[in-house]
């Protein structure tokens, strides 16, 4: 499954969500035209090439703002997968008919821009009026668990609930009012596609590339993917998007996977080296493609060939990257369990930025340095600081003064002996495997320092600092910009140095 790295010209579509998009937007980039004929897809509520309507009976809809917004979904689907794809694919059990993944894609007016915002698919917002399905009921707000909403079977119902679920509650009409009435952007287009959909594209344009600098596994997924840049098959791709048992667990990793995965297809298609064929090519790739996805009536052919044909040169920089900011990541619902909570104030100012048609890629000024954003408060971090054998003098109170002003709780400082030659080596911090969740926080204070762990060192981390001591940046307590902050595609390219996972 996991092939030797490609050149980069090799590289081709990368996530479930990367595949709609390639269909929606740079269908003149993404498909060979000399591909061999595609079987004709599983019947079904699955296959691929269907139009819904998803904006059928909306009313109160956000205004129109400009440019183009794309709402695309992976569906969390399996009927007619057989016994032996489930175990192939690693989707034992059942499906929920609700949303894996969803992405918001904003295409601005002038086309030179594109913005790409994630949902977490546990986020807590509320569903507007539908009618709710026997199936389906859940309970309102503070009922007790398994209690219906109010007015379930006798009329429109709104209730709360996690976004995802929309869909199962109300197909694609209510997950676009969910949306909408959750961000306030209105959107134009939807698309979605499923498991089987998402694999068979993607080995129909030839697998995709993934980078990571640390192993990746998941028993769950399926994924088992050792540090390095490696060549994926589709369902190799289906294990890297959907893994979400890593260190640390949970969703925000995982789309931020996705987000990889569209700057390495927008990289293949717009490099220089790649020219979409004309005319009739792009309207031939953009119908491959829409064999594997379900799109509104108003996504036309000829819609999606002249955006192909607009966007095919972008750059990585130009596609910017980010997910909703969470404020509670363990928001408890009877009926519903665990959800996110959206952090407001931030999230408005992200899709403040969409509907006015702005960048959501904050601006940085000249000289301006933003701190880094870490998963664990420094608060929580016990430091100790030492000085090696030919550090100047002082400089380990001076760095103890700099990570107190940072936050970290600074234990011990211990100045140097003045014996013993000098050891020119960098600055180090050494912790027990047990701080190891908590490290990232030191170590992105100090980015110069070399990080190893030892066992027996307790709760406390020890930094020595050493003629080398680097220099201290400020960090600020942000989980959800850990893996979500705003970025642009350029800074998740595994052409720069390999990510994280």
């Amino acid at each position: 499954m996991f092939r030797p790295v490609l050149p980069v010209r090799t590289r081709r579509a990368r996530s479930q969500v990367a595949v709609v998009l390639c269909a929606a937007l740079l269908a003149g980039g993404c498909a060979r035209s000399s591909e061999a004929p595609e079987p004709p897809a599983r019947p079904g509520p699955e296959a691929g090439g269907a139009r819904v309507s998803p904006f059928e009976g909306l009313t109160g809809r956000p205004r129109p703002t400009p440019g183009t917004t794309f709402l695309l979904v992976g569906l969390d689907g399996r009927t007619g997968l057989s016994r032996a794809e489930k175990r192939r694919l690693f989707a034992g059990g059942e499906g929920c008919d609700c949303t894996d993944v969803m992405m918001l894609l904003h295409v601005s007016a002038d086309r030179r821009r594109v913005g790409v915002i994630s949902i977490p698919r546990d986020s807590y917002a509320e569903f507007p009026p539908h009618t709710e399905p026997p199936a389906t009921r859940t309970p309102a707000p503070g009922t007790p668990s398994g209690a219906a909403p109010s007015g379930a079977g006798t009329g429109p119902v709104r209730h709360w609930g996690k976004i995802n679920a929309a869909h199962q509650h109300g197909g694609p009409a209510l997950t676009v009012a969910a949306v909408e009435h959750a961000t306030g952007i209105r959107v134009d287009h939807y698309l979605e596609t499923d498991f089987t959909g998402f694999v068979r594209t993607v080995d129909r344009l030839g697998g995709g590339q993934v980078c990571t600098d640390k192993p990746l596994k998941d028993d769950k997924s399926g994924l088992d993917l050792p540090p390095g840049t490696h060549h994926v098959d589709g369902t190799g791709a289906l294990q890297y998007v959907r893994a979400r048992r890593l260190d640390p667990p949970g969703d925000l990793g995982r789309v931020r996977r996705q987000q990889r995965f569209l700057v390495s297809l927008m990289e293949n298609l717009f490099s220089g080296d790649r020219t979409a064929s004309g005319g009739d090519g792009f309207s031939r790739s953009a119908r491959a493609l829409l064999r594997s996805v379900r799109t509104d009536e108003g996504l036309t052919l000829p819609k999606l060939a002249g955006l192909g044909r607009a966007l095919r040169k972008l750059p990585s920089s130009a596609a910017e990257f980010a997910t909703v900011p969470i404020r509670d990541f363990d928001h408890r619902v009877p009926g519903w369990g665990s959800t996110l909570v959206w952090d407001e104030p931030r999230a408005e100012a992200l899709f403040a930025a969409v509907r006015a048609d702005r960048p959501i890629v904050p601006e940085t000024r000249p000289g301006e340095i933003r701190p880094v954003p870490v998963a664990v408060a420094p608060r929580k971090l016990r430091v100790s600081v030492a000085e090696r054998p030919g550090a100047e003098p002082g400089s380990a109170a001076r760095l103890a003064m700099k990570l107190r002003a940072n936050g970290f709780t600074v234990v011990g400082v211990t100045a140097g002996s003045g014996g013993g030659p000098a050891q020119a080596r960098p600055t180090e911090i050494a912790h027990d495997p047990r701080l190891r969740r908590a490290a990232p926080t030191l170590a992105a204070a100090l980015p110069n320092a070399r990080v190893r762990e030892a066992e027996g060192l307790g709760r406390v981390f020890r930094v020595t600092v050493g003629p080398i001591a680097g220099r201290v940046v400020p960090v600020v307590h942000d989980r959800s910009g850990v893996e979500g902050a705003p970025v642009t595609g350029d800074e998740l390219s595994c052409r720069e140095t390999p990510p994280g996972g």
